[in-house]
């Protein structure tokens, strides 16, 4: 071996024993028969030493009252011990019912059956290391050898390769030279197309701006036919001063002309916002949603914050959340023990199992079962805080990886979403549950951004947020809704008249009814399909037949039609449209339109 140096060569002559200096220079066959007999020495000392004992033994027995000797425990183990520990009984003073069992050895006394049983152990411990160490010998030659072939693969395969490429020089420099020719050729050519196109579309260019002008010029003049020098003077002064009317910000054309933004604009939330920039904050009402970030990022504040436009909304809400009280939550359902907690998340998931199976059983539609989950007050949200420490608390694992799973895939159209609070989005963020992460990464998440304060040196809020939409991988900054003080009490809350829910009537029964059981009975007058129809879709055909419709849109009925002064957003007006449709009153046209039937305009017309 070659040494980098003299302490190098000193280091290593130190660690080499002589036997593996002498094992070494053995050829490879007496090197296996070397590792075979050490083998086999340490395989037959430790079968000696782990038969017999190595020690006398003494067997007693126990002599009861009814003189009957008892020589074994409860679990059949004879009652034993060597002759030291036996005379040290009986020197502390051993009771005389303690005799010795006649029925073994002499008198009890059983003589050592492998008085060498140590050193047979030692000969197995040492036949083995040997057989080892001769082993990692042989295996560090080994690896060493490996090194210079694999150089000399690598030699021979660049020989081969040099070898090669000598060969196809000559070949390769003949096609080379005919591939510059070739190339030099056709940008040539290509060239002289170039220069062609360029001037081409140089003269149809300059042909288009003369015409342009000249089409000005027309157009000028046409506008300016009749005026005198001095008003054709004021006029191009007028225009030259006239500032381009450009859209500002997210606005569009369509949006300015809309005219729903004048009365209701699009579907309204819980709250209206006064601040556009908080508008986002809609997205978490209705969606289950998870809120994290550092500690003093806004996280928690923001849960209350959407708590309460839940409750707004008509959610029943109920809070799980284990650093907390009830005097935090006001106002609303909170458990804060982890009993409580588990036992709330069992009701969660045997709620939202029911209410899929009876979904999947019924004829109705998503619409109308969502509706109809909405008139017997169904809808229910659950905001889980601190949600990463639960599988610290909670043992049952199936349960919560059941619960993270159904809330995420199955929350939204039953009315039951929720709101997860954590520290973090990584795939155990969820109650400590592995192999969530694909849902996690698909689901809707606002990442609160946090600062160090510069003076306290603590942790605080930004104002900011990052914002995942729902299966989106993009993340969008938005504005945090600005809070002065922490919401702990939501009883104040009132429902908005335009999210009301209408208590379910006896029409609205009988509509059930007929869609879940009497499928087959169908009414087949005009008259009673209009008896059908809830009040709220009876105003409405009223109104269409009022103002002799044909057609309806949601974007045009929407600022005109009212109720005892109550007017609709457009997803009520969507399903009050669909109930027209599901008796055979209106069919759709687009996802917002529908044709009134003609019998229908023609009845009213007749009447009137």
């Amino acid at each position: 071996m070659n040494y980098l140096s003299d302490k190098h060569k000193q280091l290593s002559e130190s660690q080499q024993s002589g036997l593996m200096l002498w094992f070494g220079r053995l050829p490879m066959d007496k090197k296996a028969v070397a590792i075979g007999l050490s083998l086999t020495v340490g395989i037959s000392s430790a079968a000696m030493a782990w038969k017999g004992e190595s020690s006398d033994r003494i067997y007693f027995c126990v002599r009861t009252p009814q003189k009957k000797l008892v020589c074994q425990d409860k679990n059949n183990r004879p009652f034993r011990m060597t002759p030291h520990y036996w005379e040290q009984w009986k020197l502390e003073g051993m009771p005389r019912q303690v005799v010795r069992d006649p029925a073994m050895g002499v008198n009890g006394l059983v003589k050592a059956t492998n008085q060498y049983k140590p050193f047979w152990a030692f000969g197995g411990f040492l036949g083995f290391a040997l057989a080892g160490w001769m082993l990692r010998h042989c295996q560090d030659e080994e690896k060493q050898r490996a090194v210079f072939e694999d150089i000399a693969q690598k030699r021979d395969a660049a020989k081969a390769e040099m070898a090669a490429r000598s060969e196809l020089l000559d070949s390769y420099r003949d096609v080379a030279v005919r591939e510059v020719q070739l190339q030099a050729d056709l940008d040539l050519v290509a060239n002289d197309r170039t220069v062609d196109i360029q001037k081409a579309e140089i003269y149809a260019h300059t042909e288009i701006e003369v015409t342009q002008m000249e089409a000005t010029d027309a157009i000028f003049e046409a506008q300016t036919a009749g005026m005198t020098e001095q008003q054709k003077a004021d006029y191009i002064k007028q225009l030259r001063e006239m500032k381009t009317p450009y859209l500002q910000g997210s606005q569009t054309l369509q949006g300015t002309i809309d005219p729903n933004d004048k009365v209701t604009g699009s579907e309204p939330g819980a709250i209206a916002p006064q601040d556009n920039k908080t508008a986002w904050v809609q997205n978490l009402i209705k969606q289950t949603a998870l809120i994290w970030g550092n500690q003093g990022g806004g996280k928690s504040w923001l849960a209350r914050y959407v708590a309460k436009l839940k409750k707004e909304a008509g959610y029943r809400v109920i809070v799980l959340d284990p650093d907390s009280n009830r005097a935090e939550w006001r106002g609303v359902e909170s458990y804060h023990s982890w009993d409580e907690i588990e036992q709330q998340i069992r009701n969660y998931v045997k709620e939202l199992e029911s209410r899929l199976k009876t979904f999947n059983d019924s004829s109705m539609s998503e619409s109308q079962w969502r509706q109809k989950l909405w008139a017997e007050g169904k809808a229910l949200a659950l905001i889980c805080e601190e949600a990463t420490t639960y599988g610290d608390f909670i043992k049952d694992e199936e349960l919560l990886s059941k619960f993270g799973k159904l809330a995420l895939t199955k929350s939204r159209k039953q009315e039951m979403p929720i709101t997860v609070v954590a520290h973090n989005n990584t795939q155990t963020c969820l109650f400590g549950i592995k192999g969530l992460h694909n849902l996690v990464s698909k689901m809707l998440q606002i990442e609160c951004l946090a600062q160090v304060d510069p003076v306290t040196l603590q942790l605080k809020s930004t104002g900011q947020a990052k914002v995942k939409l729902d299966s989106s991988n993009e993340w969008l900054d938005v504005i945090l809704p600005k809070m002065t003080t922490k919401i702990s009490d939501f009883s104040d809350t009132v429902t908005p008249a335009s999210n009301s829910i209408p208590p379910i009537d006896q029409a609205t029964l009988e509509r059930i009814y007929e869609l879940e059981i009497n499928i087959g009975g169908q009414a087949e007058s005009i008259q009673e399909d209009n008896n059908k129809l809830s009040p709220l879709a009876h105003s409405l055909l009223q109104y269409l037949q009022r103002t002799l419709r044909t057609s309806a849109v949601i974007q045009e009925i929407q600022p005109n039609f009212k109720v005892k002064g109550q007017r609709f957003t457009s997803e009520e007006l969507k399903r009050l449209f669909n109930e027209l449709v599901e008796n055979s009153l209106a069919v759709w046209l687009d996802e917002n339109t529908i044709e009134i039937t003609p019998n229908q305009t023609d009845h009213h017309n007749g009447q009137t």
